[in-house]
């Protein structure tokens, strides 16, 4: 039947609903599986050789495809060679022959009767026929996919009947029933003792065939699944739940220096930003605390990462706003500034660090200037792109589905207004000389340093970070960001105006120019950050001895950020404050407990670790230029 094409791609719930195609242990299961579904009709008794060459190579192709799978159900990278290269030859081969199954199924004039026997076969094959196909890419129309999958579902719907009629009226086993029960155990009986452990025999036994023959059950014991229609839908919310636990797994290390930003992106499909963006503030209750919906905060993370895939940056995307975020918030966890920042502050710099570069285009401030961009004429050549960050984000969410700030004060309103347009407007790389400056003043004198500098000065630090991560981390988002670069001076020689360094890609030395970077920037900067978080520290440590009981915070005060998690010491003290009963405090809460002045520098041995790498990569570079200007030589 003629219909529109589409591309169907592999789903990840298809894996779990068949556990042995990810199982290579399970390799020796024998799978029925054809789509000549005219022929299997007509000749059912000759077509057991056949479903084995077609489920050969749909097996193939499966195992093959599993070096693609996401990190939920195979640790190996995709880049790293599988040591399991059975039927890979065989796949290549047979992708012409799965193409000619595809197109069998187009056929669907001489099916039997939902309720036949023999449909529950031709339903088997024609779903490991699309099984295959999924996994090879291989285009189905849209009509012929939907028909076969109307026709699956009645035949289940067919089977499930039957079974719940037999329930109900404890209807002897009818002999098609009986040739149901033989040839499941027949396909179990195929699979070796020692390919799979028992218990997973024993599941697939209770999951997959009406007969339990296979079990030493208890007869008080029932199947888990009375139908193949249930299990799917098991295998399905399996899939979820494992996806659900996994991800938790990958932001469990959101504390961590060395989180891996890009790891999380693959896993989400892309959509690390609003996962990462929501973890974190669930993590501190902030939307309950201050009062902002979930769904309109989920639709102001979908719409940055909309706007930080606007024009497909290799370095200034999503990706880079949420590694950006996760840094900002771990120098802030790792030096304890949490007890020195109430939740609006926290929600702010949160805020800051993801709009940061809301719809950067991908070249610099001087491209917009010297290129007379609209941009550049709205802001008058100052701070162009910084200006044009937070002002989309503050326009985006004067509209109701975005508004994180529709509760808010007047006065909240503007003291986070206030504090966003500071932060981002620090990350201007014109401002980093006189930024620095400005704090190892602010360091040497007595008084203590404004919020608004010192974060401003954290989310500048965490947007040049990477130096100071792993080496490849590093390395990723130095390949990313010269690529960048390098695409802005194909423009500007478009244009006609003079190339911008670093940016052009014959001439660009990169490890020099980040061994540079490292030793002027980015570790001078750290220096100052880590001094300054220090000298922060101090004064809360005065602040907390003049108070009584630093342990318990001042309820009348504006508290400062902490985990949504009560203890139930806290819970018991607010019902005896509540009943009018006096407060006995443990002697662990009422002894303050000192308070660590040392701030860890873990960007200090990475940033020193990766110049290195990059002397010796300088060294290389020098070489093969060497070698470029003695071969042009005549």
């Amino acid at each position: 039947m003629p219909g529109r094409k589409i591309r169907v791609t592999s789903c990840s719930s298809l894996h779990i609903i068949g556990t042995s195609l990810s199982n290579p242990a399970a390799k020796s299961m024998k799978v029925s599986a054809t789509t000549n579904t005219k022929r299997h009709h007509h000749h059912h008794h000759h077509s057991s050789k056949t479903n084995k060459t077609a489920a050969a190579r749909a097996a193939a192709m499966v195992n093959h495809d599993t070096e693609n799978l996401s990190p939920i159900f195979s640790s190996k990278s995709k880049s790293s060679d599988s040591t399991d290269n059975v039927g890979v030859g065989d796949s290549k081969i047979s992708h012409e022959a799965i193409e000619q199954d595809v197109t069998n199924l187009t056929n669907l004039n001489n099916l039997p009767s939902t309720n036949a026997f023999e449909a529950l076969q031709i339903s088997s094959d024609r779903l490991r026929t699309i099984i295959a196909a999924l996994h090879c890419n291989i285009l189905i129309r849209k009509a012929d996919l939907v028909r076969n999958l109307d026709y699956v579902a009645n035949v289940l719907d067919a089977v499930h009947e039957d079974e719940t009629r037999i329930k109900q009226q404890h209807i002897p086993v009818a002999p098609i029933r009986r040739r149901l029960m033989e040839e499941d155990d027949g396909a179990l009986s195929e699979i070796e003792p020692d390919s799979v452990p028992n218990e997973v025999r024993d599941w697939l036994t209770m999951t997959f065939t009406r007969s339990m023959s296979t079990l030493k059950r208890r007869p008080s014991d029932k199947p888990k699944f009375k139908s193949v229609a249930q299990a799917i839908r098991a295998g399905i919310m399996v899939d979820r739940i494992v996806k659900k636990w996994t991800l938790r797994i990958k932001l469990k290390t959101i504390n961590e220096w060395t989180f891996d930003v890009f790891s999380v992106n693959e896993f989400t499909n892309g959509q690390c930003l609003r996962y990462v963006g929501f973890e974190l503030m669930q993590r501190y209750n902030l939307p309950n605390k201050l009062h902002i919906s979930i769904t309109t905060l989920q639709n102001f993370l979908e719409q940055m990462e909309s706007g930080y895939s606007r024009y497909r940056n290799p370095y200034h995307n999503l990706v880079h706003a949420a590694d950006v975020l996760q840094t900002t918030y771990q120098i802030i966890y790792n030096s304890g500034l949490m007890n020195w920042l109430t939740d609006l502050e926290l929600f702010a710099i949160f805020v800051a660090a993801i709009v940061h570069d809301f719809e950067h285009t991908g070249t610099s401030n001087n491209f917009h200037i010297q290129s007379r961009s609209d941009v550049a004429l709205i802001y008058n050549d100052r701070a162009v792109l910084e200006n044009h960050h937070v002002s989309a984000a503050f326009r985006l969410m004067r509209q109701d589905e975005y508004n994180i700030l529709s509760e808010f004060t007047s006065d909240e309103y503007k003291n986070f207004r206030h504090l966003v347009i500071e932060m981002v407007l620090a990350t201007d790389m014109s401002c980093h000389f006189a930024q620095l400056k400005t704090m190892r003043s602010l360091i040497s004198m007595q008084e203590n340093i404004e919020k608004a500098k010192s974060l401003a000065l954290i989310l500048h630090c965490a947007d040049i970070s990477h130096p100071g991560k792993p080496w490849d981390i590093h390395h990723t988002w130095t390949q990313s960001l010269m690529e960048e670069f390098f695409k802005q001076g194909e423009k500007e020689k478009e244009l006609g105006l003079p190339c911008s360094p670093l940016c052009d890609r014959d001439n660009t030395l990169v490890a020099e120019s980040q061994i540079g970077f490292i030793q002027y920037i980015v570790e001078p900067s750290f220096i100052v950050v880590g001094d300054m978080l220090e000298k922060v520290l101090k004064s809360l440590v005065a602040a907390d001895s003049e108070v009584l009981s630093p342990s318990i915070p001042n309820r009348s005060m504006t508290s400062s950020p902490s985990p949504s998690a009560v203890s139930s010491t806290e819970l018991n003290l607010q019902h005896d404050e509540q009943n009018g009963l006096e407060r006995r405090l443990p002697s662990s809460m009422t002894t303050p407990i000192p308070r660590s002045t040392i701030v860890r520098r873990p960007w200090a041995e990475y940033l020193k670790l990766n110049r290195e790498r990059w002397v010796q990569e300088a060294e290389e570079e020098r070489r093969r230029k060497q070698l470029n200007v003695i071969e042009e030589e005549p």
